[in-house]
């Protein structure tokens, strides 16, 4: 019937609604042995909660007087907005999920049941459409590199790359940015010199060190995320100039797919895939004129595409 974390917090509700209470008492509401109590009981102090207890094998348990726990109290607007954020959490799975649903279950035990009833309907309508994968990384990882973040401190890595290459690493981590469910750290790479950009979930260690060191001013983590991912090395180098404005180009190559330059009185797209036939297609959304720089390959199926296209209209007249 009951979670270890719903009976540890009926323990602390039953305490502080009642003068004094035996183990047995205890044992009935939480249909458990009496030695499960004990436990449970151990647990609140080690919480720093003072119980107290009376001698004798049936002693009743109280807090010590004059103490007691703050309510929680939450209005519709705020219990909306923690309901949301442990959901999204939940979906994004960040890191463990079992810190997600101990959080969810303390907060439902000590919520009036009209708000309790709020957010069980919550969770058993709302869907969440992202694109989320399998590559959480783990608390330890995350701890590591935000507190390196945010103490502006150097963080030693076994990091492995792309290729299965294992390296050690002493990096700057300036942020962290989550994309499409993965997990990554911006920040400056002392083992190659220059700005880099590491999945955490490749992170096999991770230690803060006592090193200090600075932030660029006004850094874009997230901006250097996704100039990254654009740049991700590809078979096919691709290079497109569109006459438009950087605006209307934007709305065409997200800013993960394409890197996009204004030179002259033109946008040049620049990307790099291992397949074109993708990027053919998607090269007919362009609404403006363009030219196919490179390569000559990527025009001819442009082209064979538009063909396609032209031929399923003319036979749908």
């Amino acid at each position: 019937m009951y979670s270890p974390t719903t009976r540890l917090l009926t323990v602390l509700e039953v305490l502080q609604s009642k003068p004094a209470v035996s183990g047995p008492e205890l044992a009935k509401k939480l249909e458990v042995k009496v030695r499960s109590v004990r436990r449970y009981i151990t647990m609140l102090r080690d919480m720093g909660i003072p119980v107290e207890s009376e001698a004798g094998r049936y002693g009743n348990y109280y807090l010590r007087p004059g103490f007691r726990l703050p309510p929680l109290m939450f209005s519709n607007d705020e219990i909306m907005a923690v309901s949301l954020g442990l959901m999204l959490a939940r979906k994004a799975a960040t890191t463990q999920s079992s810190g997600v649903e101990s959080a969810a279950a303390k907060i439902e035990r000590v919520l009036p049941l009209e708000l309790r009833q709020q957010v069980w309907a919550l969770q058993d309508t709302l869907v969440f459409n992202l694109d989320m994968r399998d590559s959480a990384p783990s608390n330890e990882i995350v701890t590591a590199v935000t507190m390196a973040a945010h103490e502006r401190k150097q963080l030693a890595i076994e990091y492995q790359s792309y290729t299965n290459e294992i390296t050690e690493r002493v990096i700057d981590p300036y942020g962290i940015a989550i994309h499409t469910g993965i997990w990554y750290a911006a920040g400056y790479c002392h083992l190659r010199h220059d700005l880099r950009t590491f999945r955490l979930d490749r992170i096999h260690s991770a230690r803060v060190t006592d090193e200090p060191f600075e932030r660029p001013n006004n850094f874009d983590v997230l901006g250097h995320v996704l100039d990254s991912i654009a740049q991700q090395p590809g078979s096919w180098t691709i290079e497109i100039r569109m006459k438009t404005t950087l605006s209307e180009a934007r709305r065409v190559f997200p800013a993960d797919m394409a890197l996009l330059e204004v030179e002259g009185d033109a946008v040049v797209m620049r990307c790099y895939t291992n397949q074109l036939d993708w990027i053919a297609k998607w090269a007919l959304r362009i609404p403006c004129p363009f030219v196919i720089v490179q390569p000559v390959e990527l025009r001819h199926m442009v082209k064979h595409e538009a063909e396609k296209v032209i031929q399923i209209i003319a036979n749908t007249d």
